[in-house]
């Protein structure tokens, strides 16, 4: 069992080394959000949003549901180390420049307008 609790703790640490990802992480508390809105967000290509998105997925943090043509990508903590990691997140970051302006750039993520199709 403990080695199991190890594995679990490692793809937890390994996934969250990475800035874009932790900024994928405080964007999801805000809302479900596509490829193309987080890509926005970001400012980065959408095949390495993608590659961050596996990441995050395959360690437990985060799964995603079709919509339509779309696929959302939403916080579903899977172990109580991402439940924790998750429910520190906001208190680490409260301050930070880049998240502040992350949070003014999601509300202008439009989808519609966005991604194509």
């Amino acid at each position: 069992m403990e080695n199991l609790l190890i594995k679990d703790l490692d793809k937890i640490v390994k996934a969250s080394a990475d800035a874009n990802r932790i900024r994928i992480l405080n964007m999801l508390q805000e809302k479900k959000m596509c490829v193309c809105e987080i890509a926005f967000v970001l400012g980065i290509a959408q095949p390495s949003v993608s590659r961050h998105l596996k990441k995050l997925k395959t360690s437990g943090f985060i799964g995603s549901e079709s919509e339509g043509l779309w696929t959302n990508y939403y916080l579903c903590p899977q172990n109580s180390y991402a439940k924790n990691f998750i429910k520190n997140l906001q208190d680490w970051i409260v301050s930070d420049d880049v998240i502040a302006q992350d949070k003014k750039k999601i509300n202008k993520a439009d989808r519609d307008k966005l991604c194509c199709l």
